[in-house]
């Protein structure tokens, strides 16, 4: 069984999961239409879906796929309302980079 992995990224991390499922959160700083802006360590754009409600102001998680426009076309996206610590989920996302071996899928089905 092949591993998979949605990992946890930021705007700075885009152009590293080209073609990649990937896990973003941030503040929703701008909607215009079916795209929102969000704020997370830089901008990003998140093409949304007819199932996505979200707020500016509001932090959200948004599952997507990275384009390579560095857009985010979005499977699933989460409002987390406004009282979301965004340096504690940059810290996550430093933390699974700095350590991966502790975040990783094992082809067992497990955590390693």
């Amino acid at each position: 069984m092949e591993s998979t992995s949605t990992p946890r990224i930021s705007a700075t991390l885009m152009d590293s999961y080209i073609g990649q499922n990937v896990i973003i959160v941030g503040k929703v700083v701008q909607l215009r239409g079916d795209t929102a802006f969000l704020e997370a360590d830089g901008q990003v754009q998140a093409n949304l879906n007819r199932d996505c409600h979200l707020m500016v102001g509001n932090g959200a998680q948004i599952i997507g796929k990275v384009n390579p426009d560095l857009t985010i076309k979005v499977l699933n996206a989460i409002d987390l309302g406004n009282n979301v610590d965004l340096q504690l989920c940059q810290n996550v996302v430093e933390c699974t980079h700095q350590f991966k071996e502790i975040f990783v899928y094992s082809d067992q089905g497990g955590m390693n």
